[in-house]
């Protein structure tokens, strides 16, 4: 049932994730994602076929203690906005924000009295989880994801051609060599904040 869960939790998650990434670019004045039919809360248009559906099985489905994946790239247009390098580090950023809002919403939730110990309660707790660990996965700043377009504001070069090409080969090194193990216990910090005991659902 918890992978059931699980696989619930980060549809809502990736479709909250990316409708705000095509949500905050056309409100800065970028209608691409807009025109792409991205601004929507419909999974179906974001859905990445190996990205949304079969990485993220594989990994519940083998008890791995960290889900992650990718959407569909949305697009968008940097020089559509009136600040291309602010506005294409505001939209990144975007997503990650809209994850751990979701998250904060499905725990307080998850405090009304009776759902603790319920299936509705295994729901929040893995939906809560894997809005968390999508939140922190992105933020790392390797392209392509979030992180490097947002921290390029504040690092020279994240956003350099070169590392667009090479970023997926580090990001891969990063899981491989046990990156998982620096992730998951920021995501248990950040569920203590939110006052859940991940060993009781």
């Amino acid at each position: 049932m918890y992978q059931i869960f699980s696989i619930i939790g980060f549809l809502l998650a990736l479709t909250v994730h990316e409708f705000m990434h095509a949500w905050t670019a056309n409100y800065l004045g970028d209608p691409t994602a807009k025109h792409a039919g991205r601004v929507s809360l419909n999974p179906i248009v974001h859905i990445d076929l190996f990205g949304t559906i079969l990485l993220p099985l594989v990994l519940i489905l083998s008890g791995s203690s960290i889900v992650f994946g990718w959407a569909k790239p949305v697009p968008i247009n940097p020089n559509s906005f009136n600040n291309p390098r602010l506005g294409s580090a505001l939209t990144a950023i975007a997503g990650p924000i809209a994850n751990l809002v979701l998250a904060i919403i499905l725990a307080a939730i998850y405090q009304i009295p009776g759902f603790k110990g319920t299936l509705w309660g295994q729901f929040l707790i893995a939906a809560i989880t894997i809005n968390l660990v999508l939140m922190i996965f992105n933020l790392i700043p390797i392209p392509p994801l979030d992180g490097s377009k947002f921290f390029a504001l504040f690092i020279p070069g994240l956003d350099n051609a070169k590392l667009e090409v090479y970023g997926p080969i580090l990001l891969l090194a990063f899981i491989l060599v046990g990156g998982t193990r620096i992730i998951w216990p920021i995501v248990t910090f950040f569920m203590s904040i939110l006052g859940i005991n991940i060993g009781y659902y």
